[in-house]
């Protein structure tokens, strides 16, 4: 998978995807740790990658304005649960080809993930 991930996206679930495989930048290796959601998102569909955050506000933006969107991965986790929240993502990324979750908004939360399409 091609994904972006938010500022707020803790550095071992980024990690933990660069083991997994996937190709991974981060909004900080662009300069973009400060940049609204609608930039980022934007960024994210130039570059063909799928966005990952934890800002819930990323929901409202993509379903109010439908075109920004390549996918985005809202992740439900806090330190207690990130383990949990690893083995939900990899569950994801196994079942659905990036195809599949391009636009989409699924949200990973602790032992279930949810699915919701953006257009």
């Amino acid at each position: 998978m091609r994904l972006l991930t938010d500022q707020d996206v803790y550095q071992v679930t980024v990690t933990q995807l660069r083991k997994w495989g996937h190709d991974v930048v981060t909004a900080r290796e662009f300069g973009m740790q400060r940049a609204s959601d609608e930039d980022l998102i934007t960024k994210a569909r130039e570059m063909d990658r799928l966005v990952i955050t934890r800002d819930k506000d990323f929901g409202t933006l993509v379903f109010l304005k439908e075109e920004l969107s390549a996918g985005v991965i809202f992740l439900r986790v806090t330190p207690a649960t990130i383990q949990e929240i690893h083995r939900q993502l990899h569950r994801l990324f196994q079942e659905h080809t990036p195809e599949e979750l391009r636009h989409l908004f699924c949200t990973v939360e602790p032992y279930r993930h949810r699915i919701r399409r953006i257009q």
